[in-house]
């Protein structure tokens, strides 16, 4: 079942999306070359505590992983791309780093996330980085009243196959509300003209990914942690929208910028 947002409920996923996009900022200011993933982790968990909010991967146990996630954010590095535990690693020069953040505040939950390269960027990291933005704009542009939730799907294919990429359709973003994962499911790949109508009220959040040189992946022995299959590194780019009666509405757009 999905279900509808109203106007005010739209504006309290809002609050929670600020709050989101301000915390992966706060992540990737202190992302610099030596630095610890767990020392973010550290910088999420106190952000939560100040906040008041409530952590939506802390416990969290889906099918896949082995065990409940124990962190309050996801930190993917290089070949790694999705799902990434913080832990003892201290981030180096050219490191591709993907911060993904669900959290609920007064019961409504946003979710996000953005990749950058620590130190010195490789031209195909920027590339690839740029690629699931567009990607994830073409999507934000098609969710609107009178398409359907395929066109969507189609359009950050479309984005990511123009610009040299194979699509995994094994993750992908959601509905997401009251809780981090409602219906329905939302494929980074699609056939226009196909699945659900869009309707002002539905509250999605999409999240185009790629690796650079193949659309097949695996998982670390922690259960968790998705990388690419042949080594290739990973981009990851998500914001939580409304669909309105026109453009649709982000609720996890930046309130501040790192510079990066």
């Amino acid at each position: 079942m999905i279900e509808l947002k109203s106007p005010s409920e739209v504006d309290a996923m809002a609050v929670a999306g600020t709050f989101v996009a301000q915390a992966i900022d706060a992540v990737i200011t202190a992302a610099e070359v030596g630095v610890d993933l767990r020392d973010l982790e550290l910088i999420v968990r106190g952000m939560i505590a100040d906040r008041g909010a409530e952590s939506c991967y802390w416990d969290y146990s889906p099918d896949f992983g082995r065990g409940p996630f124990r962190n309050t954010v996801c930190l993917s590095v290089n070949d790694a791309v999705l799902h990434g535990l913080p832990h003892a690693y201290e981030l180096r020069d050219g490191d591709l780093l993907s911060v993904d953040l669900a959290v609920s505040v007064d019961g409504w939950v946003a979710d996000s996330a953005r990749s950058v390269v620590v130190g010195t960027a490789r031209e195909e990291d920027l590339a690839m980085i740029e690629a699931t933005r567009m990607a994830l704009e073409a999507g934000i542009a098609t969710a609107r009243p009178g398409n359907r939730l395929g066109d969507v799907s189609a359009a950050m294919g479309a984005e990511l196959r123009a610009r040299g990429y194979r699509v995994n359709d094994e993750f992908g973003g959601h509905g997401i509300g009251r809780t981090m994962h409602e219906s329905p499911s939302v494929p980074n790949d699609g056939r226009p003209r196909r699945g659900i109508p869009l309707k002002p009220g539905m509250t999605l959040a999409l999240e185009p990914w790629v690796v650079a040189t193949t659309d097949r992946v695996v998982f670390d022995d922690d259960g968790w942690t998705v990388r690419s299959a042949d080594g290739s590194r990973g981009a990851h780019t998500e914001h939580t929208i409304a669909v309105t009666d026109g453009d649709a509405r982000v609720l996890t757009a930046l309130t501040t910028a790192s510079g990066r």
